[in-house]
């Protein structure tokens, strides 16, 4: 499905059939630097487009869609470069490109015929403050139109279902990962510290211009038990096990797998790994089209309690606070643009949707942490695993 295809979709769902969106805006790192910049994923989805400040309106009565160029200064075009109009067109296939300047007026203009606008606003609940891009539109929106939707969760719906296209993206990112994972495992006993292997990783997908997907999680011994541990500063040890969690972005699309290796691992070790290896076997084997996410979910606790339940870690399998304690995290979220991609809050699996599986045993008392992690494709008749064929042992 190409970009036109989805706006087409998109639009037919909507009411009013007028949407507008925004890219996210660079936002400030330190000094005169900007932070590195990742898209907001729903304005990738419709327009491929990867730059700062642009805006999009598809206007679905005319089957027409306009790009905003933002306004950039001669010293910014001298420092950060420029892309021409003919490029971004070709890439979004947009029918025109307006100036930021007439934004605006192109907006009160369509506001004469659309009483209904939908843009995407996405929200979060956590710590970080927001990109600001997407509430200052929505905000001038409201001041023009006389009504204005929330099309995330819509947007969230439509990109969930991956086209052929993206499959074949998603599969190079997989790829690419799995090879660099090999690498890491064949030379696993040369490397003395977290960031060697995190170097060794960079080196590997910047050779196939690919880029991390998110920040990178070397975590040996009691490091692992933090979830989104990425400083990668310490020293490894032959009896401490590394949970590397990793993924290249090849093309716009995330792969993220995770795998945890030990040079000599203890009995204990051993235990625990072959624990959720065994959890990881069992959890995949349930998946298929069709199937309920909530009778998936109670699947997956009665499996993971199973699991602490062996190891001596969980008497009363109705504690849930100490099965929390030891398994604190989601069992799957979707990929995609975004590594956390959203799956729209389906009821059931459906062909078409890219998952991750990742069960962990983190156990603080004891300084180990655990997780194994692969990519899951929802097909007609079952599931594939995408980054099968990379080996779960120890």
């Amino acid at each position: 499905m190409d970009t036109v295809s989805r706006r087409n979709t998109l639009i037919a769902s909507l009411k009013g059939g007028l949407v507008v969106a925004t890219a996210y805006d660079a936002v400030q790192l330190s000094g005169d630097m900007a932070a590195p910049f990742l898209q907001e994923s729903g304005f990738y989805w419709l327009t491929s487009l990867d730059k700062p400040g642009w805006k999009v309106i598809i206007d679905g009565s005319r089957h027409h869609t306009t790009l905003v160029r933002p306004h950039r200064t001669d010293v910014e075009k001298v420092f950060d470069g420029d892309i021409s109009d003919d490029i971004v067109k070709k890439l979004a296939q947009a029918d025109e490109i307006i100036s930021a300047q007439d934004f605006e007026a192109r907006l009160r203009q369509l506001a004469r015929k659309h009483t209904v606008v939908s843009t995407i606003s996405p929200k979060h609940d956590y710590h970080f403050v927001s990109n600001p891009a997407p509430s200052s539109l929505e905000a001038l929106l409201r001041r023009i139109f006389a009504h204005v939707d929330d099309c995330s969760a819509k947007v969230a719906e439509l990109k969930a279902i991956k086209s052929d296209e993206e499959l074949a993206v998603i599969r190079k990112s997989v790829a690419l990962t799995r090879h660099a994972f090999e690498e890491i495992r064949h030379n696993l006993a040369t490397y003395h510290h977290e960031y060697e292997i995190e170097a060794d990783m960079t080196k590997m997908f910047r050779f196939k211009n690919a880029h991390h997907a998110y920040d990178p999680i070397v975590a040996s011994g009691e490091n692992a038990v933090t979830l989104h541990y990425i400083e990668n500063n310490s020293r490894l040890h032959k009896t401490k096990p590394i949970l590397i969690d990793v993924g290249a972005r090849v093309g716009g699309y995330a792969a993220d797998i995770t795998r945890t290796y030990c040079v000599a691992p203890s009995r204990r070790v051993r235990e625990i790994h072959g624990a959720v290896e065994k959890a990881h076997h069992d959890i995949i084997a349930l998946l298929g089209p069709n199937l309920v996410v909530g009778d998936y979910m109670q699947q997956v606790d009665a499996i993971m309690k199973q699991a602490l339940t062996e190891l001596g870690l969980l008497v009363d399998k109705s504690d849930h606070e100490t099965y929390r304690k030891y398994f604190p995290h989601a069992i799957s979220h979707g990929l995609g643009i975004d590594v956390h991609d959203s799956l729209g809050s389906p009821r059931y699996f459906r062909p078409g949707m890219v998952l991750t599986v990742e069960p962990g045993i983190y156990i603080p008392e004891e300084g180990i942490g655990v997780r194994i992690e692969d990519d899951i494709l929802i097909t007609e008749t079952g599931y594939e695993n995408l980054s099968r064929g990379l080996s779960t042992a120890l």
